[in-house]
């Protein structure tokens, strides 16, 4: 039996991905009216299955009046997006981190979305508000740079940019292209876009392009590209690098491995004890209910000769297909058919009573299975318990009582799910939340099952031994391993060299180790640099269920919510809690850098705002730094200049009068209020004009 390690939770929740398009430059959110598109480009780069996205949109005001657009862009699902910039007038803009949230309403008075903008949205959208301008018939170039992690099952990947632009325009494009890179450490054995004839497509081993151009056409196809690599090459792929610096007191290494299981038919797998709980509330009426019988159908139809399972349906009432969990045989599986059939949709959620119900029959559950519940719902608890923590306690509490752990995989379907009790329940319990659309039910669930069908090594846990010290591993606990999936872990290291991972876990009856030495690097490896983003997405991912633990007000969420905007404005991910705003000129770097002056040229294409920030130079910088801004309006009062750290503390305040049209600057020399010298590290600084304020991030180095 072949060594085997386990499946990371981004891979999960990436089974099924939303639609997702073009970015968007939306003129008035409440008629929908947007900037027309006219071309646009998806590169991404692959290296072992961690995608650097950046998607290229050019736009065009096509209305006879200047506008302050808002961007929009329908982020896949896990993806996190890493920088944000634009171009106007030949110079380029890059718009800054900020600890607030997003704002999530569309330009103009209105809180009311048009339906083409809502619809285009998605689940997971990315805004920007533009602070200038854009004149009538003007060009604006924006660019969106994203990392993710692909999906992956059995040696094939998957990505996904549907490029369908039908909701908001249907007139062609000049240009519309796909590049698509590949680095791999394992052989790559083919590589296809569905649905569409690329241009060029060439494999070599390890690497892999394909690319797609057409002019003069509607952006209405989808970019649907597969690739698979060597079933023969399993084990453990490590990528690493060290920094010259880092913003925090952890280690300057991080690493990212991935490992799988062989996937041949030969391998032993552990047996399962199964539940499957079904929301048949009146809310799943329809499209709902359909699709949740036809998963349920999939999934009975699917389990193993030697499972044990049970289906739990609930509304107001609950019902139980057995009263316990019963052996797979044709005779059961032919009864929970017939049971599945007849699920209706009416009444509550008692989402406390499926649960009373379905966790006291894993009473007889041994630690040598995989115990595992799928639970689905859309909606609020209305019956039984139904304040969140109270129900979360409750569960908690059933579980406990049982000798042998229970892994739950929780799917709230439409927008009335409770995210943060989904979310919970699955971080206390091992699994993993997924949130769908109302028509994404059938497709998320089975594929899914397919998944985690076959356990390989359950109750996984990780050790190093190396030169250094290994640090904030995520993600944390890690989940069960199942047959085909992969292990994705990124973490933290203080010296390069060669180091033993070992994977320890539950197997087929057995207790194993399985031991990997890997090399870590001892300086910086440039084109690995993105494996800093990786990690900052695994810990904000990690905090965010932290975060979830607590009342939103209370000291322990204010702390973790606290320590996100550190992670995610130190390394450049955008979080809950951080936001794109503001913007600098000067490049394609994030945020901060030097600015260059903007033109107050109507004809040129942008209007300048009263108030535009040029950036701090030098950055990074030791020991002082200028912070830059211009004002386009006649005005005679006191700036003020907060410098804060990344804990949100104000260290500095700084003043200077404007009094007249012009730039101006102010000197920052790296000390605080009281005359000490600051630490090294990235401070976030804040422009207040009282009728508006700008925001910059500069880093201290020593």
């Amino acid at each position: 039996m072949k060594p085997y390690v386990l499946l990371c939770m981004a891979a999960l929740i990436l089974i099924s991905m939303p639609l997702f398009s073009n970015g968007v430059l939306i003129a008035d959110g409440e008629d929908g009216d947007c900037f027309n598109l006219t071309s646009s480009l998806v590169s991404v780069q692959v290296e072992d299955q961690v995608a650097i996205v950046t998607t290229t949109q050019d736009f065009v005001n096509g209305f006879n009046w200047p506008i302050v657009p808002k961007y929009l862009f329908p982020l896949p699902e896990g993806a996190s997006a890493t920088m944000l910039r634009w171009r106007a007038n030949d110079k380029w803009f890059t718009a800054n981190f900020a600890p607030v949230p997003q704002d999530s309403l569309p330009p103009g008075p209105s809180e009311y979305w048009a339906y083409n903008i809502l619809e285009y949205a998605g689940e997971n959208p990315l805004y920007y508000n533009f602070e200038d301008l854009v004149a009538a018939n003007a060009s604006i170039r924006v660019e969106l740079t994203y990392v993710m992690l692909l999906p992956y099952s059995m040696g094939s990947v998957n990505f996904s940019y549907p490029n369908n632009y039908s909701l908001i325009q249907s007139t062609p494009l000049t240009s519309i292209a796909l590049n698509f890179s590949i680095t791999s450490q394992r052989t790559i054995t083919s590589l296809n876009l569905e649905n569409l004839t690329p241009t060029s497509c060439v494999i070599n081993g390890n690497t892999a392009n394909l690319s797609y151009v057409a002019y003069n056409h509607a952006a209405n196809v989808g970019y649907d590209v597969s690739y698979s690599l060597a079933s023969d090459e399993l084990g453990l792929f490590a990528m690493s690098t060290m920094l010259d610096q880092v913003p925090d007191l952890n280690p300057e290494g991080f690493f990212l491995f991935i490992a799988e299981p062989d996937p041949s038919d030969n391998q032993d797998v552990i047996n399962k004890r199964f539940t499957l709980i079904i929301d048949r509330s009146g809310s799943m009426g329809g499209t709902k209910i359909v699709q949740a019988r036809n998963a349920a159908t999939y999934i009975v139809n699917h389990l193993n000769p030697n499972d044990l399972f049970n289906i739990v349906s609930f509304a107001t009432d609950v019902s139980t297909f057995r009263p316990g969990h019963v052996e797979f045989t044709t005779e059961n599986k032919l009864a929970a058919l017939s049971y599945i059939s007849g699920l209706n949709a009416s009444g509550g959620t008692n989402i406390s009573g499926s649960f009373s119900t379905a966790v006291p029959q894993f009473a007889n559950a041994s630690s040598e299975e995989a115990n595992i519940i799928i639970f689905f719902t859309d909606g609020e608890a209305t019956a039984g318990i139904t304040n969140s923590a109270q129900l979360r306690a409750h569960i908690t509490n059933l579980i406990s009582q049982i000798d042998a752990p229970i892994n739950l995989f929780n799917f709230g379907i439409g927008t009335d799910a409770n995210v943060q009790l989904l979310t919970q329940m699955a971080a206390d319990n091992g699994g993993i939340a997924q949130f769908l659309g109302s028509d994404e039910l059938e497709a998320a669930i089975t594929g899914f099952y397919n998944i985690i069908a076959n356990p390989v090594l359950i109750h996984p846990t990780i050790s190093f031994q190396g030169p250094g010290e290994i640090t904030e591993v995520y993600p944390d606990p890690l989940p069960n391993l199942y047959l085909g999936s992969q292990m994705l872990v990124s973490g933290r290291y203080s010296w390069g060299g060669n180091t033993v991972i070992g994977l320890h876990g539950q197997t087929y009856q057995n207790q194993v180790t399985y031991d990997y030495t890997v090399p870590f690097a001892d300086s910086l490896v440039i084109a690995r640099q993105f494996l800093t983003k990786i990690w900052a997405k695994l810990k904000i991912e990690h905090l965010l269920v932290l975060y979830y633990n607590f009342p939103e007000d209370s000291a322990e969420a204010q702390s973790y919510r606290q320590q996100i905007v550190d992670v995610s404005m130190a390394y450049g991910v955008i979080s809950p809690f951080t936001s794109f705003q503001g913007g600098s000129g000067g490049g394609g770097g994030g945020g901060g850098g030097g600015g260059t002056d903007i033109e107050d040229d109507v004809d040129a294409g942008l209007i300048p705002a009263p108030y535009v920030l040029k950036g701090n130079f030098p950055n990074p910088f030791n020991p002082e730094t200028t912070i830059s801004f211009s004002v386009a309006k006649d005005v005679d009062k006191q700036v003020r200049i907060k410098i804060y750290n990344l804990r949100g503390q104000v260290i500095r305040v700084l003043g200077l009068r404007v009094d007249a049209k012009g730039d101006y600057e102010i000197v920052w020399n790296g000390k605080d209020q009281q005359g000490g010298i600051a630490p090294s590290g990235v401070y976030f600084y804040v422009i207040d004009f009282g009728d508006a304020q700008l925001t910059g991030k500069m880093t201290l180095t020593k």
